[in-house]
């Protein structure tokens, strides 16, 4: 892994003192403030207590009205309805929002979610023949559907309706789909383009709600499902997003649901729930069924009301999560190692028939982990078509720059940040060619460095349980609200040692400050890190409340070292 620039974010003195005065927060939390673009004492007050007010009209976004009448229509005719959606966590949690929701008000609704494998990602052809056939009369599509122009025509001339909800990127020309519920559409004037789609789905509900009533489940009940997938889609953990995530979080903690219990108990989640539980657990066990075996199991946990039958789901999917973690290290590994023995392209992009395909797009993401560049994994089938994942940098936008490359894919769809292709097993040396000269391009050498923005400098002295706790009202963290990440300089060590899995534990002070116990989580010895003994380093934190024996302490989470002195 690279080792990081250390980028401190600049401050506007006189803004953070003002913030501060006004607000009676410390100004290391008006520095952060700040940095996230709140710059007024009523943004910040908004942005640190979310206020359910917050929350936009749902009726702004394009074709919700078309959508709520033809729900009513089709519950009211007793239509058969399909919820089709994506493999992932966003798709499997919007599905199951709708489909409970619809369900609650005594409609007939089924759910769909295609097979990763033998289907690939969104609407296809035969799934929508076979629907027809059982008699759905509508099809609400969830994560998909926005670029699915062929196949959302030969639903109409099967005689079925289509309501897209979806938030990737969309084209000039919408599908023939009866309404699009999209706030990238270009003629969309929703105040937020943000919304993953389960968070399209919920305000699909709500408005429904506003109009006709709801049934048994209430559209806030669902919001569990809301946070689980905009944490897990990386959206921006901003404006009404923080909302319905901190509410959403709540309700998990609480494990209001029982499908989200069982799954809580089988990941060894016992805390409250944070953005890193259903990042790093939560999520990972939700799509490993979409990467191995079958996502319907996740709209299946999450909408049973059987706790045993949740159990018994969870318990497979903690299997399945352990089989992709094995099948993608194994990848990572060989994959890392050839790559370490030179200088990567501009691009990193790969090829294999021995890939598995559900994993391709963790394997793209510990890429670009590793080595800071945009990494794309293709996992070839025996007919020579390949189906990858790509992950990016920041700054570098992924869709953008597979449509530069368009001509060379059978298909390409997602978003800046992530996104997915199809491609002919012969085009892919000039695709990665292609790809790589797109990148270089638009990189310099400075954008090709790894980063850690650095919030504020602190000393030691700054650090408290007050602090910890002003920081912690600044929750949900996650894309476009980073965990704060504070700096102190020119401190002493007075223990460092490896603890556990390569864990570094050291206690340090600054001068004549207290001494405090820090962490650095898989980090290893402090001498494996080129530092060296009796010298003062400067130290990259997120502080953190440390209970143990019964008492709290102050502990400093250690995000980076370097020696003092060393340009930032």
């Amino acid at each position: 892994m690279q080792e990081k620039l250390w980028v401190f974010r600049p401050s506007d003195l006189a803004m953070q003192t003002d913030l501060s005065r006004r607000l009676l927060i410390s100004p290391v939390t008006a520095s952060i403030l700040l940095a996230r673009g709140v710059t007024t004492a009523e943004e910040a007050t908004r942005w640190m207590t979310s206020p359910q007010d917050g929350l936009h009209d749902p009726w702004l976004i394009p074709d919700m009205a078309i959508a709520v009448e033809r729900l009513h229509e089709a519950l009211c005719r007793e239509e058969r309805v399909c919820f089709y959606g994506d493999y992932d966590v966003d798709g499997v949690s919007a599905t199951s929002l709708y489909l409970s929701f619809y369900q609650g008000l005594g409609g007939h609704g089924c759910a769909y979610i295609p097979h990763r494998v033998r289907e690939g990602y969104g609407l296809n052809e035969g799934a929508i023949r076979r629907l027809a056939q059982e008699g759905v009369t509508l099809l609400v599509t969830s994560d998909c559907g926005t670029t699915s122009h062929h196949e959302i025509a030969v639903a109409r001339e099967l005689g079925m309706d289509v309501v897209v909800t979806d938030h990737h990127q969309t084209d000039a020309t919408m599908p023939p789909a009866l309404a699009v519920l999209n706030p990238h559409r270009r003629d969309a004037h929703y105040p937020f383009k943000g919304l993953c789609s389960a968070g399209l789905a919920y305000k699909v509900v709500l408005a429904y709600q506003q109009r006709y009533g709801s049934g048994e489940v209430e559209p806030e009940s669902c919001l569990d499902l809301v946070a689980l997938a905009t944490v897990a889609d990386i959206v921006p953990l901003q404006d009404e997003n923080r909302i319905l995530v901190r509410e959403g979080m709540s309700q998990i903690t609480r494990g209001a649901r029982c499908g989200i219990r069982a799954l809580k108990q089988v990941a060894g989640v016992a805390k409250a729930c944070t953005s890193d539980t259903i990042g790093f657990r939560l999520g990972p066990r939700l799509n490993a069924a979409g990467r191995l075996d079958h996502a319907m199991l996740c709209v299946r946990l999450l909408t049973t009301e059987s706790d045993q039958e949740a159990m018994q789901i969870a318990e497979q999917l903690e299997q399945l999560n352990r089989q992709r973690q094995h099948i993608e290290e194994g990848i990572t590994t060989a994959v890392a190692s050839d790559l370490a023995r030179g200088e990567p392209a501009a691009a990193i992009v790969l090829g294999s028939r021995d890939w598995h395909l559900g994993v391709v797009g963790i394997v793209a993401a510990r890429l670009v982990d590793r080595f800071h560049r945009p990494s794309i994994v293709i996992a070839v089938d025996e007919k020579g078509i390949g189906k990858g994942s790509a992950r990016t940098v920041d700054g570098f936008d992924l869709y953008q720059g597979l449509s530069e490359c368009r001509d060379l894919l059978e298909a390409f769809g997602g978003h800046p940040s992530a996104a997915g292709l199809t491609i002919q097993e012969s085009l892919l040396e000039e695709f990665r060619r292609r790809f790589s000269d797109v990148v270089a391009r638009w990189a310099t050498s400075a954008r090709l460095v790894p980063t850690l923005q650095v919030d504020a400098e602190v000393n030691l002295t700054d650090v408290n349980f007050e602090l910890i706790q002003e920081l912690e009202s600044l929750h949900p963290f996650g894309a476009g609200n980073p965990e704060p990440t504070l700096a102190v300089r020119g401190l002493d060590v007075v223990e460092a040692r490896v603890v556990g899995d390569k864990h570094l534990k050291m206690r340090v002070r600054q001068g004549r400050s207290f001494i405090f116990d820090s962490i650095g989580f898989r980090m290893g010895s402090f001498e494996g890190l080129g530092l060296r003994t009796g010298r003062p380093v400067d130290l990259a934190f997120s502080p953190e409340r440390n209970h143990w024996n019964g008492y709290d302490r102050v502990q400093l989470r250690i995000k980076a070292l370097r020696m003092s002195g060393e340009v930032s």
